[in-house]
């Protein structure tokens, strides 16, 4: 009797990819509307400073415009979170939005010619910064709906970052385009019109259709865990995450100001440029590497490894003996920027239910902006005083502390 033939062995799974992360149904058009939405903060910074500047003719006016219009954002933004956990994407991000762009219209309309006053900027500004839409945060969270498998979202979040990363690369050199042709003010009114677009584009998704507030038996299950919700921060992989995004934020708050003091003291101050864009090539090429690696050690454990990283690497960049070694030194700091941010993200997201995630990733997202802000003011007062290699090392324990305190688990021990 012959023996039955043995059943064909099942094909090998090929890995999940960035293709098939944009081929899931709905992605493209998802993040591709939410792109266009955050193009508008990758031009809003620079259009705003240089429209507030030639209308009140005064670099401290539109600092300190800036300054109200960026703490705003930041500060609030897990509040606004908060509203879209609670109300859904498709009914508190359109009148944001449109409160957004509407006052960034009159921030356009008023420093369009000059004898704007300061007092009204800084109203608009701060009032304006309160009501930008967390485009970032609902899109990781919509992220978690559209690729619920969790390799697949680490590559979701790794092609999120460093599409973030272009944009603000991208944005200051469309800006630079305006001002070729119109006033700076302009650039202002564009950025109005992109996150109003991209919002509304956003929400008209389809898959933004099942994200919503939960049903009224539903919050009223929900409502007994709202103590939990409150102290998000007291969850660990929470915390966490949000130190290490902050010790990111903190160590390359003052990275313009240390290489334009280290290419002035070696004569090169057009290198600048050539520095920077290094730190965002390396980010990129970091983020794509590490999304597209299928890692054997959790999101937690691999935490503090990229932030650790990047303090060394600042550390080495600010003993570089030229300006050629620091722009290598430089591009292999910012491979570990991105893949930092990325399992900062993933952290928050699986650390919390499905009801808090905006809300978590915004925690994050102020962490780093908060961060970047504090680093950048410190750096300014210690660039006229101290070396720049110096000032290298000190921007590099934040991050090199932070990373050595989560990895031991110096911050808590207990998990949520």
């Amino acid at each position: 009797m012959l023996s039955p033939s043995p059943a064909p062995s099942p094909a090998p799974s090929r890995a999940p990819s960035y293709a098939t992360v944009l081929r899931t149904r709905h992605a493209s058009r998802t993040f591709g509307a939410a792109l266009l939405g955050r193009l508008s903060y990758g031009m809003v910074s620079l259009s705003l400073m240089l429209a507030v500047k030639d209308a009140t003719g005064s670099y401290s006016v539109a600092g300190t415009v800036m300054a109200l219009f960026g703490a705003a954002s930041v500060f609030l933004s897990p509040a606004r979170a908060a509203l879209i956990d609670r109300y859904g994407p498709r009914r508190a991000l359109p009148p944001m939005a449109g409160v957004y762009a509407a006052l960034l219209a009159a921030l356009a309309y008023v420093t369009w010619r000059p004898g704007a006053s300061s007092l009204l900027l800084g109203m608009l500004a701060v009032t304006a910064g309160a009501c930008s839409p967390p485009l970032g945060p609902v899109m990781r969270t919509l992220w978690s709906s559209l690729v619920p498998d969790r390799e697949l979202l680490q590559r979701a979040y790794s092609l999120d970052g460093v599409a973030e990363e272009l944009l603000f690369v991208t944005g200051p050199l469309l800006v630079g385009l305006v001002m070729r042709t119109t006033v700076p003010a302009a650039g202002v009114a564009i950025s109005a019109a992109l996150v109003l677009v991209g919002t509304l584009a956003l929400v008209s998704s389809p898959a933004v259709r099942g994200v919503g507030a939960k049903p009224s038996a539903e919050k009223a299950a929900a409502s007994q865990d709202m103590p939990r919700r409150q102290r998000l921060l007291g969850i660990v992989g929470l915390r966490h995450a949000a130190i290490v995004a902050a010790a990111v934020g903190l160590c390359l708050g003052g990275v313009d100001l240390l290489v334009v003091a280290f290419t002035e003291q070696h004569h090169q101050g057009a290198a600048v440029v050539w520095v920077l864009a290094a730190l965002s090539a390396g980010s990129a090429v970091g983020g794509l590497v590490h999304g597209a690696v299928s890692w054997r050690a959790s999101n937690r454990v691999r935490l503090p490894v990229p932030a650790a990283g990047l303090g060394v690497a600042m550390v080495v960049a600010g003993m570089s003996p030229n300006v050629y070694v620091l722009v290598a030194v430089v591009a292999v700091a910012g491979v570990f920027v991105a893949p930092a941010l990325t399992t900062a993200y993933l952290v928050a997201d699986e650390s919390v239910g499905a009801g808090s995630r905006t809300q978590a990733g915004a925690w994050v997202n102020t962490a780093v902006n908060a961060g970047s802000s504090a680093g950048a003011a410190a750096v300014g007062l210690l660039v006229d005083r101290l070396p720049p290699a110096v000032c290298f090392a000190v921007a590099a324990v934040p991050a090199l502390l932070c990373a050595a305190a989560v990895a031991r688990g110096a911050v808590s021990r207990s998990c949520p």
